[in-house]
């Protein structure tokens, strides 16, 4: 059993947010962000992340215009969907794109991060306090006004702090600030942090280098020092911005980190495959020391491969840190797996406006991306009940998978893919193109779902091409190997039902299923039969 923190919460219950983010450039006024509230309703998404730029919020230093963010709360109203607000402030990936120009034309008063070579990079230094400052006084801002039109209505229920913050162009910032902080004394609070931890990658630097209880970074961390103080420069801003915010909105906060698309995260140089101080797997400790002030640190994961997409998942999976994804590649197998082995409170996909066409429908290769999503939505009341008990089970075809065991209580899974090696099971007419053929999923559409076992006897499915079978558990003196096991001798089915949830959580039923729809004792799933109930007996 895992405690799972549900940061997001609407009308003082737990709330799972699923849907897109829209592009970079998709908030600028409410025609832009219209394409990305249509998309939000085609995916069956109830939230939609787009972000808020600080240029346009602040044009003249300490005149702010809030038309931008009246917009999107006027249209999230419209369409009914719910809004986080991407904070584009002091660093959006790695750079400052999105700072103000009276900030970008006097780099004398707002410092930037220096190169090895002397060189001003185009990003703010984090050692400013000019720099925070005024970050702070706009992230308030924009908070205030917030409060003021919609602390009610909540419509806005997260603020992202920045956007992938960090540094570009260099492993680190070699201005006189960065340097004096490089060689001032380490903070007590981390010696205490590492020592009650006792683990992970920074304590284990500390060891390493000698286990000091005093000292500068330098003296305490050896050569990795200028990598961690950055981490710690750039996360106690961020954190000064958060509680400058909170000071006068109470809303949930996070912080967004680019981790790569490749996966080497663990590697020692910034810059080559993630932005120096950002929140990446090897300093997530220092960012969650510091910054108390943020309810969640989330990764950014574009990794396409299994092995390093779980990876990041189980990373960003801890005790004092939910997993939320705020920003996702298109692999929409993946969204299964986090949701159910590392209990995601919340899944994005980047770039929501492209699914539309321009008949205003779903562009054909969107279909599995939307057809996902519509799976996740239909299961909610169940995702908040039940992830971190054990019962949400992904279904995931890997490659050359044509089948995939489960274990339940009381029961053994068999999940096969498409056809898998026989004849194709007896679905309904209008979902099956031949009782006997063969329909092996294309590659990008390859089976995938959720099966949550609410009781012994009772379990709910959703998901795209795959068919359950399920067998009762042998005692001891019964145990034969499952590739034998007869699935219709064994499985006793009561009842199999379409159906949906109400607002209040009940099951409704849609459909019932009998006769030929029936005939084979494998359960099968397709995203818009809805959520399908089996009901077992012995």
């Amino acid at each position: 059993m895992t405690n799972v923190n549900r940061v997001f919460v609407v009308d003082g219950k737990p709330f799972f947010p699923v849907g897109g983010q829209a592009h970079n450039s998709s908030g600028y006024s409410a025609d832009t962000s219209e394409m990305a509230f249509k998309a939000t309703k085609l995916l069956h998404g109830n939230t939609l992340e787009i972000p808020l730029y600080w240029d346009k919020i602040e044009p003249k230093e300490g005149k702010f215009d809030f038309t931008t963010v009246d917009e999107l709360i006027a249209s999230a109203r419209r369409y009914d969907v719910k809004l986080i607000l991407l904070w584009f402030g002091t660093w959006k990936n790695a750079k400052m794109d999105y700072v103000p120009s009276w900030m970008k034309t006097n780099s004398q008063r707002f410092k930037r991060a220096i190169s090895h070579d002397g060189s001003e990079l185009w990003v703010l230094s984090a050692y400013c306090p000019p720099n925070r400052e005024a970050d702070k006084k706009a992230f308030a801002a924009l908070c205030k006004h917030l409060k003021s039109i919609d602390g009610k209505e909540r419509t806005v229920i997260g603020l992202q702090v920045e956007n992938e913050p960090g540094i570009s162009g260099s492993n680190r910032d070699y201005g006189p600030e960065a340097k004096a902080a490089c060689e001032s004394p380490v903070p007590a609070k981390l010696f205490k942090d590492m020592k009650t931890t006792g683990k992970g990658y920074i304590y284990d630097l500390w060891q390493k280098a000698g286990g000091k209880k005093s000292g500068t970074w330098s003296e305490v961390f050896g050569y990795v020092a200028p990598d961690i103080v950055d981490a710690w420069g750039i996360a106690t801003y961020i954190d000064a911005v958060a509680e400058a915010g909170k000071a006068v909105y109470d809303i949930p906060m996070f912080i967004n980190g680019a981790i790569g698309v490749i996966g080497n995260w663990r590697g020692t140089i910034p810059d080559e495959v993630f932005s120096s101080g950002g929140p990446v797997p090897k300093v997530l400790d220092i960012y969650k020391w510091f910054t108390p002030h943020v309810d969640l640190i989330a990764p950014d994961i574009h990794i396409r491969h299994s092995r390093g997409y779980e990876a990041a998942c189980a990373f960003y999976n801890r005790e004092d840190n939910p997993l939320f994804e705020c920003e996702s590649g298109p692999n929409t197998r993946d969204m299964f797996r986090a949701i159910a082995d590392y209990n995601s409170i919340g899944y994005f996909f980047f770039g929501n406006d492209k699914i539309v066409a321009e008949d205003g429908g779903v562009r054909p290769e969107s279909q599995v991306m939307v057809d996902s999503v519509r799976c996740i939505a239909a299961v909610i009341p169940l995702l908040l009940k039940y992830q971190g008990t054990g019962k949400v089970h992904a279904v995931d075809q890997e490659e050359n998978m044509a089948q995939q065991g489960l274990e339940f209580e009381g029961y053994l899974g068999r999940v096969q893919f498409g056809a898998g090696h026989g004849p194709m099971p007896s679905k309904d007419w209008h979902h099956s193109s031949g009782m006997f053929t063969r329909e092996q999923p294309i590659d990008n559409n390859r089976s995938r779902g959720l099966i949550i076992q609410a009781s012994k006897y009772e379990f709910y499915l959703v998901g795209a091409n795959y068919s359950l079978f399920l067998r009762t558990k042998y005692s001891p003196g019964k145990i034969r190997p499952v590739q034998l096991h007869n699935d219709a001798a064994d499985s006793h089915q009561i009842m199999v039902d379409e159906g949906h949830f109400s607002q209040n959580g009940e099951f409704v039923i849609d459909r019932a299923r009998n006769g030929d729809e029936l005939s084979s004792p494998g359960v099968w799933v397709e995203p818009d039969c809805g959520v399908v109930r089996v009901v077992m007996c012995d």
